[in-house]
């Protein structure tokens, strides 16, 4: 059985992206794969969050995870900075990892380009902390978006120069995990891009019904069609492949037809795109209060996964010690 891994920064809430853009597909997998999900704890460091806001952050996610459908009974689901062999195999990774490649990075550059005040050594060596993420526990398998490729595609190379310079056959190189069907890419309300939580245009898993209602309300739209039949701008697709993901398929017929002979009204499109999310994520809502209060519950649940994660991680790190030559008095 393939291994499979996948982590989220711990920051901010998940959003309708995250949520039918992967975590549906990691619900379905987990009796498919030995899977690994884990809150990227120490990724988010790089941006330097308050000390109260990175727990609370944590908190949320777990909650949030857990509220989506993964279950810890099937999965190992982690806080990455309770692994203390990922933080180790980052620093042994990091002396085979060079400046020139790191720098290259599209991530890197387009953080340096946004924070120009804020380019610490932890930016730059963010693929390499991600590929300690991935070969600690000899990952097979990484779903991941276009944004992350090129980090994946290090995580191959990084593995493949190890194995190569200490003569061990210690990491397998790490694939995409592509889901059937291919990616889902949710777009924001905005009217352009995908929905994502620095962009300010998603609709989160936790808000409830009235702040989802008022974000909905606000998408942006056009004046309308003009010619039957004619072609749907961004921004009016974007209201309908929201529809499509929420809505029964004859709510996306009924509206289609509208758009096509020219009587559709946004407000009514609103109104029930609002309804329909709100269908698929107050429940989802309910279950994070619920988790979120549960202090025994996320406990157990976090000691679990630690255990589960460091007897793997701590498994790999054993073999890359003794190939690197670190040996015992």
């Amino acid at each position: 059985m393939d291994t499979v891994l996948s982590g989220i920064r711990s920051t901010g809430h998940l959003h309708l992206g995250n949520y039918f853009g992967a975590l549906r597909n990691f619900v379905r997998i987990q009796d498919e794969y030995k899977c690994f999900f884990f809150i990227a704890d120490l990724h988010s460091l790089t941006t330097h969050p308050h000390p109260d806001d990175f727990h609370a952050s944590v908190k949320t996610i777990l909650a949030e995870y857990l509220a989506a459908g993964l279950d810890p009974e099937k999965s190992a689901i982690y806080i990455q900075s309770d692994v203390p062999e990922i933080s180790e195999l980052y620093v042994l990774l990091n002396m085979i990892a060079y400046v020139g490649e790191l720098e290259r990075t599209v991530t890197f550059k387009e953080k340096v380009r946004q924070n120009p005040n804020n380019v610490n050594a932890g930016l730059l060596t963010y693929p390499v902390l991600m590929a300690s993420d991935i070969l600690a526990h000899r990952a097979q398998r990484v779903p991941v978006g276009k944004d992350q490729e090129q980090h994946l595609e290090l995580a191959r190379v990084f593995a493949r120069r190890f194995n190569n310079m200490y003569g061990e056959e210690i990491f397998p190189e790490p694939r995409n995990l592509v889901f059937q069907g291919g990616a889902v890419k949710v777009p924001g309300l905005d009217g352009s891009g995908k929905m994502g939580k620095s962009n300010g245009n998603g609709v989160y898993l936790y808000d409830d019904e009235k702040t989802i209602t008022k974000k909905v309300m606000k998408a942006v739209t056009d004046s309308g069609p003009t010619e039957p039949n004619s072609p749907m701008p961004e921004v009016i697709q974007n209201l309908f492949t929201l529809m499509k993901l929420v809505s029964d398929q004859s709510t996306v017929d009924y509206f289609t037809e509208k758009w096509n002979d020219c009587s559709i009204r946004y407000g009514d499109l609103k109104k029930q795109l609002a309804a329909d999310i709100c269908k698929v994520t107050l429940p989802i809502k309910e279950k994070i209060d619920a988790i979120y209060n549960d202090d025994a519950y996320l406990s157990k649940v976090v000691a679990s996964g630690r255990e589960r994660a460091r007897e793997s991680a701590g498994a790999t790190l054993s073999l890359v010690r003794k190939a690197v030559g670190f040996k015992s008095f």
